[in-house]
């Protein structure tokens, strides 16, 4: 688990490898990660946009970009939280994720970046 703070918007990334729908001898490596965004703010954002850098140990970094997450574009008032899981494929058992949402202030019609905290995606047999 990890977890991060900004803008006053906590997000907590919970990582999983998935053998059932990972395949090692064709470099098939399937990682799920469940996210849980809470507003600790005292106005009602909305959760617009989604950025993620992807690194895979065994090939380029690549981007990812794209409008809400996994469908949706939440709404959050004060003290509410939204959790979303979806998921990723490398090509290698080690990499990382990590990224930033940008949100949109209710009240004021602003705009802000809210981080993701760095997440490992390891395969448990390379952790022993």
């Amino acid at each position: 688990m990890n977890t991060a703070i900004s803008e006053g918007v906590q997000v907590t990334v919970y990582t999983q490898f998935r053998p059932d729908l990972s395949q090692d001898d064709q470099g098939r490596f399937f990682f799920n990660y469940r996210i849980e965004i809470t507003n600790n703010n005292n106005f009602k954002i909305q959760l617009l946009h989604r950025d993620w850098y992807i690194f895979d140990s065994l090939k380029e970094a690549t981007f990812v970009s794209g409008e809400g997450v996994v469908g949706e574009q939440p709404f959050l008032t004060p003290g509410e939280h939204f959790v979303y899981t979806s998921g990723v494929e490398l090509i290698s058992d080690v990499g990382y994720m990590k990224g930033f949402y940008t949100f949109k202030n209710l009240g004021t019609d602003s705009f802000f970046q809210v981080h993701v905290p760095v997440f490992q995606l390891i395969t448990p047999r390379r952790l022993n």
